[in-house]
C-alpha cells in the first residue's frame, strides 16, 4: 500500500549494508510526468541521492549498472522518480544499500510480480558482514596478536 504526503503517493523502504543505512522512495509519477520531490522538480526515471543527482555521486559506468539492476529486471527505469537518503559508511556501502533499498521498495510496489525475479538474484537479501570488532590484547587489529620480543 503506498503511503502520501502531501498528495503525493509513494513506496519507502530502507536498504542496509555494513554501516550505510539508505531510505529509499519510489514516488508514483501520475499524468504530469513531472512531479516536485523534495524541492527539485523530478521527471520519472530520475533518481536524486541526498537532493543531487545520481550520477553526479556515483560516476563511473560500473557504479551506474550496479544501482539500475534493480529497476531493469522489473521494467521500471521509467515509472519512478526515486529519492534516497543515505548517510554511513562508504561510497560502496552506500551503494549496496542503495541496491538493497531500492529492491525492497520494488518488492512492494508489486510482491506477486517482482519478488521471484529479485529473490532469485539475491537483491532482497541483507549482507551481513560487516567490520569485526577490535579485541582487547591484540595489536590494535581484531585478529592480529602482539608482536613477540626477539630476545
Amino acid at each position: 500500500m503506498p503511503k502520501k504526503s502531501k498528495n503525493i503517493l509513494y513506496y519507502e523502504s530502507v536498504g542496509r549494508r555494513k554501516k550505510s543505512v539508505a531510505r529509499v522512495r519510489l514516488y508514483i509519477v501520475g499524468k504530469s510526468k513531472s512531479i516536485t520531490v523534495t524541492a527539485i522538480k523530478g521527471k520519472a526515471g530520475d533518481i536524486y541521492v541526498n537532493k543531487k543527482p545520481i550520477d553526479k555521486i556515483f560516476i563511473s559506468p560500473q557504479e551506474k549498472v550496479k544501482y539500475l539492476f534493480p529497476l531493469k529486471l522489473t521494467n521500471s527505469e521509467e515509472r519512478f522518480v526515486v529519492s534516497i537518503l543515505v548517510r554511513g559508511g562508504g561510497k560502496t556501502g552506500q551503494l549496496e544499500a542503495i541496491i538493497h533499498g531500492l529492491a525492497r521498495a520494488l518488492d512492494k510496489v508489486n510482491r506477486e510480480e517482482y519478488h521471484q525475479i529479485l529473490k532469485k538474484h539475491g537483491l532482497l537479501t541483507r549482507d551481513p558482514r560487516a567490520k569485526e570488532r577490535r579485541k582487547v590484547g591484540t595489536g590494535g587489529k581484531a585478529r592480529r596478536s602482539k608482536q613477540s620480543p626477539k630476545r
